[in-house]
């Protein structure tokens, strides 16, 4: 159901909204502390790390087509999937072609934006979730409200009610670690019966075909090592040109994501397992997927592929700290997911066209960026673009007369003179409806028109 942002956050539950205030505020505070107490210049390293992307992405065919030899190379298969639809099909294939009926999968956000798991569930492969987050999300039948914490919204009340619900554990307990071990021995022997394990994979070397995976569980390494097959499903933005620029992006990556100068497992994968090593897959497949990211990046958004998918402008965001991920419609949720869902989702770009304007712009999103994507200036360019397509938010008020209004010296003067007389008219008897409706909504300061003119004015004529 359509629910613009500001909607849902006034029907959000107390509770809800507080977990997600706390975590966002915590992450945003300690992933400051770390990085300015780590790099003498910060911004520096932003910059350096937007170049690598831009890199990257200006010559994307031909880094593409290095990862592909370089994966072929090292034992892997390559596919390429124009959209979700292929993507799904795909992947299915190779598990049936494999006879795999259980599987574990980590996490992974492209995953989430095709909606992966329902797909193999239906299609009769238990799809189990690996990170603790996203099996809690999955056990409650819900999405993810984070792109790194996918739980932000619940406390541990919540989860004890669910583990109890699912009979993970003797009885209800809300102890952190006691609700961590639980989980640990449920999935511990999930591991050992799955047939086939699916991850994404945080970057992709064009130099040497390996794939990066990082994650604070090492749910990613248990997943792959007692399973025959490995399947991994990438956005073709991942792509790097080298080894070295990993170091870069890793160093920013932990730090923005969770304060951590590097997350406790960081996995390079080069291939399926060597004759000389005791464990691991003996099958790897790589899924390259595009789904609008060449349409993106002929766009004049391009830059939003840079995105590392640390989470740190959601953290920061002042209307993602109100709303919650949940109510952008999108896996991608807060300032991120407010340009790239519209661009990536092109056919419910009416839907969504509500999501660039749920921001107030005040550039907190782009200061935290760790590759310095522009993004109040991507907000304004998707705004423009649904002025320009003639598509209309719902519940916006029109913006004409005010446009009249600005736009004619004489009558502004004069309005902003009359101004003072809103002070003393109640809300209610606004003129237009959707203005009323939308002054209701908002909490408008002593209008003081006029003031500033006549105040020039007078010093004007006193010089």
């Amino acid at each position: 159901m359509h629910q613009k942002i500001d909607t849902y956050a006034r029907t959000m539950r107390e509770e809800k909204q507080h977990s997600v205030l706390m975590g966002a505020t915590a992450s945003t505070e300690k992933r400051y502390s770390v990085l300015h107490q780590d790099f003498e210049d910060p911004d520096a390293l932003r910059t350096l790390a937007a170049g690598i992307k831009d890199h990257a992405l200006a010559n994307l065919d031909r880094y593409l087509a290095d990862a592909e030899g370089a994966l072929t190379a090292n034992g892997a298969h390559v596919h390429w999937a124009t959209d979700g639809e292929e993507a799904k099909d795909l992947i299915l294939g190779i598990l049936r072609d494999h006879n795999v009926t259980q599987l574990t999968k980590s996490k992974s956000m492209v995953a989430e934006e095709i909606h992966l798991n329902p797909f193999l569930i239906e299609n009769g492969i238990e799809c189990l979730e690996s990170d603790l987050g996203e099996f809690i999300v999955q056990l409650d039948g819900d999405e993810p409200s984070h792109i790194v914490r996918p739980i932000i919204h619940k406390n541990r009340r919540e989860i004890a009610e669910t583990f109890q619900r699912e009979h993970i554990g003797a009885d209800y307990n809300d102890d952190p670690e006691i609700i961590t071990r639980r989980a640990r021995v449920h999935l511990r022997k999930k591991y050992f019966e799955a047939q086939a394990g699916i991850t994404g994979a945080n970057f992709v070397s064009a130099e040497s075909g390996r794939l990066v995976l990082v994650t604070n569980e090492g749910n990613a390494r248990f997943g792959m090592a007692p399973v025959p097959l490995h399947i991994a499903i990438v956005g073709i933005e991942k792509i790097v040109a080298r080894d070295r620029d990993l170091a870069v992006l890793l160093n920013l990556l932990g730090r923005s994501a969770t304060g951590q100068q590097l997350t406790v497992y960081t996995q390079f994968i080069n291939g399926p397992r060597g004759k000389d090593q005791p464990s691991g897959p003996e099958h790897m497949h790589v899924v390259f997927l595009d789904n609008g990211r060449t349409d993106v990046l002929a766009s004049n958004c391009k830059e939003i592929l840079r995105c590392i998918r640390c989470s740190a402008c959601q953290n920061v965001c002042p209307v993602y700290r109100q709303a919650s991920g949940h109510a952008y419609r999108s896996p991608y949720g807060g300032p991120v997911g407010a340009v790239l869902s519209p661009l990536l989702f092109g056919k419910r770009f009416p839907e969504l066209a509500d999501l660039p304007k749920a921001s107030s712009l005040c550039g907190a999103c782009q200061e935290v960026c760790p590759v310095d994507i522009p993004i109040p200036d991507l907000l304004l360019r998707l705004r423009d673009r649904a002025k320009k397509e003639h598509v209309k938010s719902p519940g916006t008020p029109p913006m004409a007369p005010f446009a009249a209004l600005a736009t004619n010296p004489a009558v502004w003067r004069t309005s902003m003179t009359m101004s003072k007389a809103m002070n003393h008219l109640p809300i209610r008897f606004a003129p237009v409806a959707p203005l009323q409706a939308w002054i209701k909504q908002r909490t408008l300061p002593e209008w003081h028109g006029g003031d500033f003119r006549k105040w020039l004015k007078e010093r004007n004529d006193n010089d």
